[in-house]
């Protein structure tokens, strides 16, 4: 936090790339590494989603945290005697001290580990999805859709700082200001920003081209969360999403989207938020709304267009043990 009492996001330390060409001492491998999420995290369910757009499942292999963390950061207390199948961990902290021992900072999702020495290769949210469209292409599955075109970088990049900015990180910003004047401010950024991004969308499906790109994934993430969490837990209550008819509609069509709404855990969401955040809610009461039954509900954004896809395919169903449970 600031003197002012603003929210100041940390960035990354561990920002290593796991290129097709090894350049940074981590080549793209098969198997090789583990992708730790939390279904609670916004900044995690991008890599969940785009794992399952691009059919990465086999090539890298998810472990996921229990929503709820303690002291010791993220632990995997949903797998069996609370360690991690794979990794052999109950904390993902150990694959930080792994990486570097004493390791000071933070421990945040999502991560990807490197399974045979189990350290910590990178927590780089920001670059994870990026480098898993463009380095990974030769273990995308067949009909995989391009996330990130080439033609359309420069777009997708303006549209998902102005999002990053004012929406994705604008929500914490507003939820934990510490001064009213902070939180007024973070407050105005959100709503302009959303004003901004539904007017762009009333005339068209996704946020850049015809097509869904990483733009579109970025946003969904926070807006699927928003009514669940933002709107009351951190006071970005204008109005909620639901309210906002070209919004709700748009993270609609995302949701019944093979490959997003099936990697959303509203119990996870809901309970990490308001659990976890005592500073916020030192209840821990977990509210028992919003009803959720409208997000299977139509939307009818074909109308407006588009290939969500491209010239590629859905993905297929989740695998068996990556199957959250349907609204």
């Amino acid at each position: 936090m600031s003197d002012d009492g603003r929210f100041e996001r940390a960035t990354s330390r561990f920002t290593d790339r796991i290129t097709e060409d090894g350049r940074d001492g981590w080549p793209v491998e098969a198997g090789r590494y583990r992708l730790v999420v939390s279904r609670a995290c916004p900044w995690a369910s991008r890599s969940l989603v785009v794992r399952r757009l691009l059919g990465l499942e086999d090539a890298l292999s998810l472990a996921v945290a229990d929503p709820v963390q303690d002291e010791r950061s993220w632990r995997f207390t949903l797998d069996p005697d609370g360690r991690d199948p794979v990794l052999g961990i109950r904390f993902l902290s150990e694959a930080y001290e792994a990486r570097e021992p004493g390791h000071p900072g933070g421990v945040s999702v999502p991560a990807v580990v490197d399974v045979p020495t189990g350290g910590l290769v990178t927590n780089d949210y920001q670059r994870i999805t990026l480098d898993l469209e463009t380095e990974w292409t030769r273990l995308h599955r067949p009909g995989a859709p391009d996330l990130y075109p080439e033609r359309l970088r420069d777009e997708i990049d303006e549209r998902m700082d102005g999002v990053y900015r004012d929406v994705n990180n604008g929500v914490y910003e507003a939820g934990f200001a510490t001064s009213q004047e902070a939180y007024e401010e973070a407050y105005g950024r959100l709503f302009a920003r959303l004003d901004q991004v539904s007017e762009h969308l009333a005339a068209r499906r996704y946020l850049v081209g015809d097509t869904i790109t990483e733009a579109d994934v970025r946003l969904f993430t926070t807006l699927v969360r928003f009514d669940a969490v933002y709107h009351g837990h951190f006071k970005c209550n204008r109005n909620k999403l639901t309210e906002d008819r070209v919004l709700w509609a748009y993270a609609r069509d995302l949701f019944q989207t093979p490959g997003f709404g099936d990697t959303v855990d509203f119990d996870h969401i809901k309970r990490h938020y308001y659990v976890v955040h005592r500073h916020i809610n030192p209840t821990r009461i977990v509210p028992r709304g919003p009803d959720l039954r409208g997000w299977r509900t139509p939307h009818h954004r074909e109308e407006l267009g588009g290939r969500p896809f491209g010239d590629g395919t859905p993905p297929s169903p989740p695998r068996q043990d990556e199957v959250v449970v349907p609204l």
